[in-house]
């Protein structure tokens, strides 16, 4: 039986690091509340996602290209609060 057919199982993945890199990963993995295993695979897990997002291919139709191109050639919609916020002075601009 493989992880693919029991999800719950789980396996081990072991790699040989260097003394200051793991000191390195224990030292930020404390800092986060995490143990080693989890920093790690959490690391990897979103190394291994954006890898694979950035290679994504979208296929799409002549009318949904046209109409992705459309949208990025528009001009921008009005924000309402994005418009009030850039209208206010920043805090530390303020007079007391």
């Amino acid at each position: 039986m493989t992880a693919i057919d029991n999800p719950t199982r789980r396996e081990s993945l072991n790699i040989r690091i260097q003394a200051d890199d793991r000191s390195l990963i224990d030292q930020a993995a404390r800092l986060l509340g995490k143990t080693r295993t989890d920093f790690v695979l959490d690391a990897a897990r979103q190394a291994a996602t954006d890898a694979l997002l950035d290679r994504t291919l979208f296929q799409v139709d002549e009318a949904a290209y046209a109409a992705f191109l459309e949208r990025l050639d528009a001009p921008p919609e009005p924000n309402e609060r994005l418009q009030r916020s850039l209208g206010q002075r920043p805090i530390w601009d303020k007079q007391a």
